[in-house]
């Protein structure tokens, strides 16, 4: 798998991180998810950081 291909997500309400892949001759602008955050027990907007 190309490590080119993984990004960062971090959470905008605490310091939790995920990694992913992204497709980028698809997407061209930076993610922003909403997926749960382990640390606050909630769902919350993850956006896409510097590695």
């Amino acid at each position: 798998m190309s490590q080119d291909r993984i990004i960062k997500l971090k959470s905008t309400k605490s310091k939790h991180v995920m990694w992913t892949h992204k497709n980028k001759k698809h997407v061209e602008r930076k993610i922003e998810l909403i997926k749960f955050d382990p640390t606050l027990r909630k769902r919350v907007i993850f956006k896409e950081a510097k590695k």
